[in-house]
């Protein structure tokens, strides 16, 4: 894996980041209800989940193509599809990882 990828990867979940911060920044300003950051928050999720396995949806019908002896899909192609997917689910479980740990913390808090 190169580190223009992994490069790349981080600028995407920095954009996410931004944007998930721009968009409750505007939901407070506008004087939104209480549960409109959570609303995106979920979304934000959401939106992530359904983008990495779109990623994996992709990655698997390029390599089904190739074993099928497409001749118009390139092995470095499909190789590159793979390493992006794979890195995608394992930033998502990093992230799950430290959401629940978060959780388990508050959760830990006494009163």
């Amino acid at each position: 894996m190169s580190s223009m990828q992994i490069q790349q990867v981080l600028a995407e979940m920095r954009a996410l980041q931004a944007r998930a911060a721009g968009g409750a920044n505007d939901t407070s300003a506008a004087g939104g209800a209480s549960g409109a950051p959570g609303a995106d928050f979920a979304s934000l999720l959401k939106n992530s989940v359904d983008r990495i396995a779109g990623m994996q949806n992709q990655a698997s019908a390029l390599a089904q193509a190739y074993e099928g002896g497409d001749k118009n899909v390139d092995l470095t192609k499909v190789m590159l599809e793979v390493q992006k997917a794979d890195l995608a689910f394992r930033a998502m479980t990093q992230v799950r990882n430290k959401l629940l740990d978060a959780y388990t913390q508050v959760m830990n808090m006494s009163v």
